[in-house]
C-alpha cells in the first residue's frame, strides 16, 4: 500500500455499511481519519458496526439524521447502492463535499496496477477469464470488486508485483474522481439501471469514468462494433485497443470463423474455445487483449480458452448426461441476457424460464426462438412467458413450481443432443432470495438426475 498521508485528522462520513462501506472505513481508520458511518439499517442484528464501535468509530444506524453534515465532514464515501437522490448526497453536493466510492480509495493506496473492467453485461465472464490468464501466466494477480473481496481491503495487501484484476459498475464508476486504471475494459453498453441513473446518456456517461483519467501510458481495450463505444473511445486519451467479431482488423484483437487475430495476425484458433456463444467471444476477445499487454504468455492464454466452460450462473456448462447438455444461466435476469444464451446454441433447446413480474414484455426474444423446442415456465411471469411461447408456435409448455421441479418436468422432453437451459429473462425475488440461490438449486437438480 502506498504511503497516503492525505486522510490523516480528516473528517470522512461513510455513507452505508454493506461489504464496501466496512471496508472503507476500516481503511480509512487505519489511515488516521476521524470516521463516521451512517447507516440506514436498525442497529439491531448489525454486526459490523458493533465490530466497528468497538474500534472507537462512532456509528448511527437507523436512518440518516437531519443536519448529519453540519459536523464538518471533509470526504463522503457511499456505498455504491445508494442513490444520488439521497438527502445526504444531495445535501453533500451542494456544500461541495466531495463524494467518492470505494474504488476511489483503491486507485489511491494502490501500489498494483489496476484492470478495471465494465460493461452492461460480460464484466464478471472477463474479469475472470483475464485473472486466470494472468494467474496461469505467474503475473500474480489478485481479483476484487463486483466479483468478490472489496477492492481497497485487497489494495491494502497488494505491491507492484500484483494486477488488480477489478470489476467495477456504473455505481461504483459514479463516485470516481482520480481513478486512472491501467487498463480498462469496456465491453458493451446497453441499456440498464436507468431507475438509477435517470437516462441513457447519464448511464453511458457514468461507464465511460472507466478511461476519462487515462492517459496515452494507459490503454483502453473496447468494442469497437459498437458506434456509442466509438464515439467515447474518440475521446478517451489512453492508447485505444478496439476489439471486433467482424472480421480482421489490422489493429487491436479480432475475429472471424476461424481465427482470433491480433494486429491482423493469426494469434489462436477458435476451436480451441470452449466458452459457447458470440456474446463470451466479445469477452474472450477483451481479456486476451488485456493478456496480451500485460505480457501473459500464450501458452497461459491458450490454456484458459481451451478450459474454461463459463462463471457460476452465467451460461455455465453443468453436466452432459445421456448425450443432454444442462447449462445454468440464471443470472439472465432480463432479456437482453437470455437472448445472448439462446444464440449461443444451435442446438434444440429446453428453456426453463420466468420470475419476478417487472411488466415487461418478452418480444425482445421471439426472433431467438426458433431452436426452442419446449418451454418450461415457473414463478410470477410463468403464464405472461406460456402465452409468449404459444405465440412463438412452441407447443410443448408445462408450469413448474420452482427450479428443481422444472429440471424434472424438462428432462422428459429431450432427445439425445438437447440442451437444457435455465435462462430464466427475469428476476428471482419471487421465489429465491437471489439469482445464485435459484441457480444453485438448478445445478443440485441436475446433479440428482444423474
Amino acid at each position: 500500500m502506498k504511503n497516503v498521508n492525505q486522510f490523516r485528522e480528516m473528517k470522512v462520513l461513510v455513507l452505508g455499511l454493506a461489504k464496501s462501506g466496512y471496508a472503507a472505513t476500516k481503511l480509512l481508520h487505519s489511515l488516521g481519519a476521524e470516521v463516521t458511518v451512517n447507516d440506514a439499517s436498525p442497529e439491531e442484528g448489525n454486526k459490523e458496526a458493533s465490530a466497528l464501535r468497538l474500534e472507537g468509530i462512532q456509528v448511527i444506524c437507523g436512518g440518516h439524521p437531519k443536519g448529519i453534515l453540519d459536523e464538518g465532514f471533509e470526504l463522503i464515501v457511499k456505498n455504491p447502492g445508494i442513490p444520488y437522490s439521497n438527502s445526504v448526497v444531495v445535501d453533500a453536493v451542494q456544500k461541495g463535499i466531495p463524494v467518492w466510492t470505494e474504488i476511489e480509495l483503491t486507485s489511491r493506496i494502490s501500489e498494483a496496477p489496476i484492470i478495471a473492467i465494465t460493461g452492461s453485461n460480460g464484466k464478471t465472464t472477463t474479469t475472470t477469464l483475464l485473472y486466470h490468464m494472468l494467474n496461469i501466466g505467474g503475473k500474480h494477480p489478485l481479483i476484487a470488486g463486483n466479483i468478490g473481496t472489496a477492492s481497497c481491503t485487497v489494495a491494502e495487501k497488494a505491491t507492484e508485483d500484483n494486477f488488480i484484476v477489478l470489476e467495477v459498475s456504473s455505481f461504483q464508476l459514479m463516485g470516481t474522481e482520480a481513478f486512472r486504471p491501467k487498463i480498462a475494459i469496456w465491453t458493451n453498453l446497453y441499456d440498464a439501471h436507468l431507475d438509477y441513473h435517470g437516462t441513457s446518456e447519464a448511464y453511458a456517461v457514468a461507464k465511460s469514468r472507466v478511461t476519462e483519467k487515462q492517459t496515452q501510458e494507459d490503454y483502453f481495450i473496447y468494442n469497437e462494433d459498437q458506434a456509442e463505444l466509438r464515439k467515447f473511445a474518440a475521446r478517451s486519451l489512453a492508447t485505444k485497443v478496439p476489439f471486433s467479431l467482424k472480421g480482421i482488423r489490422s489493429a487491436g484483437i479480432s475475429a472471424d470463423d476461424e481465427q482470433i487475430y491480433w494486429d491482423g495476425e493469426p494469434y489462436v484458433k477458435r476451436s480451441i474455445i470452449k466458452l459457447p456463444g458470440q456474446h463470451n467471444l466479445e469477452n474472450i476477445l477483451a481479456a486476451t487483449a488485456a493478456a496480451i499487454l500485460l505480457n501473459c504468455d500464450k501458452a497461459a492464454i491458450e490454456n484458459v480458452l481451451s478450459s474454461f466452460t463459463g462463471v457460476r450462473h452465467r451460461t455455465q456448462f453443468v453436466k452432459e448426461l445421456k448425450g443432454r447438455t444442462f447449462y445454468n444461466d440464471s443470472k439472465a435476469t432480463n432479456t437482453l441476457a437470455t437472448k445472448s444464451a439462446l444464440a449461443a446454441f444451435d442446438m434444440p433447446i429446453v428453456l426453463i424460464a420466468g420470475g419476478l413480474d417487472r411488466g415487461h414484455s418478452f418480444e425482445e426474444l421471439r426472433l431467438f426462438m426458433n431452436n426452442v423446442k419446449a418451454v418450461v415456465t415457473l414463478g410470477e411471469t410463468a403464464g405472461k412467458f406460456a402465452e409468449f411461447a404459444t405465440s412463438c408456435g412452441i407447443t410443448k409448455i408445462i408450469h413448474a413450481d420452482d427450479v428443481n421441479d422444472a429440471v424434472l418436468k424438462a428432462y422428459p422432453l429431450t432427445d439425445v443432443g438437447d440442451i437444457v437451459l435455465l435462462s430464466p429473462a427475469c428476476a428471482s425475488w419471487d421465489q429465491y432470495p437471489s439469482f445464485e440461490a435459484r441457480g444453485d438449486q438448478f445445478i443440485e437438480a441436475v446433479i440428482k438426475l444423474s
